[in-house]
């Protein structure tokens, strides 16, 4: 039996206007909610055409599929997950093609779940738990008959083959999905080693990643309850309710976890960057029957999802300025702040 997709109604509309011209192929990003019993897909996005891009160009293979931008596709993936809130992620992509090239789509979207999910992947501080689902979907649509086929892989797996899945719409899939806030205080001094944008990078990582095992071991609360056992996240609810209900969250990092001395190391460093702030968070949990464990679990993914892109960014801004002039170089020289 394979998994079953819930998809709104809205995904369906947008899935159905999308225009291609004669011959050519549409990628795309499918993002949602995925559990244990069931999946919810609440967003589609069309790859868009990269800005350098002017006129068509000729054909690089012998079939459109070729002529799929991997790297762009994977960045664009990566770029949309960075700005989706808690609890949603990307589940998977479609693609339209003419009919000719409907039995050679499953092989074209293989090689880019794979690809996306090695690229999104690589830089997450959180590890997955045996809860977590591992299948991505692939959805492929006939551009002149609207067919689509519903497949999904082990993404863990690399020798993973497609398995059929149940794509069904629905009307206000997300409509009535509890929302989590949150606000938390972020204080954390990362030591630099070096000045090359390698040694910069890896740092970086190490620090947030230690910090981010503190989020997730830390203690949270929503609406006022420790949020640790399999008890419902809102008991009482009616999965069919219109009402979306927002509960507050509050995440307590204690002092044993902060000030580990038994493990303190002396390094010789040349300076430190320090990552200071408050983060606003939010996370939407589905309706049936969520547990309070994953809800806590979703916003502290949330936290340190956001943290770690802001922190992406920085980089990002620094590797660009680093080839034009000393900015980079002099900003790990000494202790700096950001936010």
């Amino acid at each position: 039996m394979g998994r079953s997709y819930f998809v709104d109604e809205a995904v369906e509309e947008y899935l159905v206007g999308i225009q291609t011209a004669p011959g050519s192929c549409v990628t795309g990003l499918l993002a949602g909610q995925s559990s244990p019993q069931r999946d919810f897909v609440v967003l589609a996005v069309q790859t868009p055409h990269r800005e350098s891009e002017g006129q068509p160009k000729a054909s690089r293979g012998v079939s459109p599929l070729d002529d799929i931008d991997v790297e762009w596709v994977t960045e664009h993936a990566k770029q949309v997950s960075r700005m989706l809130p808690g609890g949603l992620s990307i589940l998977g992509l479609f693609l339209v093609t003419p009919p000719e090239l409907s039995k050679d789509a499953q092989n074209a979207l293989k090689r880019l779940i794979f690809a996306m999910d090695k690229y999104i992947t690589k830089g997450r501080l959180w590890e997955l738990s045996e809860e977590d689902v591992t299948d991505q979907v692939t959805l492929h649509i006939c551009s002149k008959t609207k067919k689509t086929v519903c497949k999904t892989f082990d993404v863990k797996d690399p020798k993973s083959s497609a398995k059929p899945a149940d794509w069904k719409y629905q009307t206000g899939v997300s409509s009535s999905w509890p929302m989590l806030s949150c606000s938390v205080e972020v204080d954390v001094q990362i030591p630099m080693t070096g000045s090359s944008s390698d040694i910069t990078d890896k740092c970086m990582k190490d620090g947030l990643r230690r910090w981010a095992k503190q989020i997730e071991a830390a203690c949270c609360l929503i609406n006022g309850r420790h949020a640790l056992d399999d008890s419902e996240l809102v008991s009482g609810q009616n999965p069919k309710t219109t009402h979306r209900q927002t509960l507050p969250a509050r995440i307590f990092v204690s002092d044993a976890e902060l000030d580990e001395r038994s493990s303190a190391l002396v390094q010789l460093c040349s300076g430190s960057v320090k990552v200071r702030g408050v983060v606003h968070c939010r996370a939407y949990i589905h309706n049936n029957k969520p547990k309070a464990r994953h809800a806590a679990q979703a916003i502290k993914r949330d936290i340190i999802n956001t943290v770690c892109s802001r922190v992406e960014m920085f980089l990002e801004d620094l590797l660009i300025n680093e080839g034009k002039s000393s900015l980079f170089r002099c900003t790990i020289a000494s202790t700096t702040n950001f936010c």
